[in-house]
């Protein structure tokens, strides 16, 4: 773990707490993510930033692992005055999600906000799916979003109405059979806790941010999604980002239990 107060000596951390609310993301291991994106834009409207990545993803994906990246983004984050900690963290242990608030509540305090863009995504279908591969699927997408909420819920003790959940999801199931099946059980795992939390004042709401070019998508891909999409360009980590800081900020406490299509009108 590697933590940076952009102020103050970390050590001093717990003695001395930020005024700033603190947000834990998950899966932000690359500096064109959407998680990245989220992490900027909270960190520029006041939020202190704990996030998590894991490498060994990322090494096995088309794309590979981007050297320096968590250094560069949390150089980004203390630009705009948080305190920030990174968290390598395989969610497919299930004594993972513990161990991240341990860490994360040790160096910075208790989590106000919990933003989940963490996935296992690999391509597959009905009959070309392994065992193995659905098994790690609802392991990562939906056992840790689970985990992560009960702790996050058991833990929570941020002023009632402040508490923020947001997953994100993605319907695509033709070809892509685990990865979207594990997203429909996070949608489900999220949206309940908008009621079974509700005593603590927490909201929860899942995001569909449609197809975002983070470096994944083919020429043809390209050209599909802009055909589909009525604004004719292609979603950006950004845009994904506007919406969670609002959904983060007291003027979206009332937007709850709601599964939101942000994908700038694709079908």
């Amino acid at each position: 773990m590697t933590t940076n107060s952009g102020r103050a000596d970390p050590a001093s951390r717990q003695a001395h707490p930020s005024a700033r609310p603190l947000a834990l993301i998950t899966g932000v291991g690359r500096t064109v993510g959407i998680g990245a994106g989220i992490a900027r834009r909270l960190s520029a409207s006041g939020w202190d930033i704990a996030f998590t990545y894991w490498s060994p993803y990322d090494e096995r994906m088309a794309w590979g692992r981007e050297p320096g990246a968590t250094r560069t983004i949390t150089d980004a984050l203390t630009e705009h005055g948080s305190a920030t900690a990174a968290i390598e963290a395989d969610l497919a242990d299930p004594d993972t999600p513990a161990r991240v608030f341990d860490e994360v509540e040790r160096s910075l305090g208790d989590v106000t906000a919990l933003v989940m863009c963490h996935c296992e995504s690999v391509d597959s279908g009905l009959l070309d799916t392994t065992v193995e591969s659905f098994d790690r699927h609802f392991a990562v997408n939906a056992r840790a979003t689970w985990l992560l909420i009960r702790e996050y819920g058991r833990r929570f003790a941020a002023a009632p109405g402040s508490g923020r959940i947001i997953a994100l999801t993605s319907d695509h199931t033709v070809g892509n059979l685990p990865y979207g099946a594990s997203k429909g059980a996070l949608d489900r795992i999220t949206l309940a806790a908008a009621h079974e939390l509700a005593h603590l004042g927490i909201t929860a709401n899942v995001i569909n941010p449609g197809p975002v070019d983070t470096g994944w998508m083919t020429e043809e891909g390209r050209a599909f999604v802009l055909r589909q999409t009525p604004l004719n360009r292609l979603g950006t980590p950004r845009d994904t980002a506007h919406l969670v800081d609002f959904l983060c900020s007291p003027q979206g406490q009332w937007i709850n239990g709601q599964l939101l299509m942000s994908n700038g009108g694709f079908a």
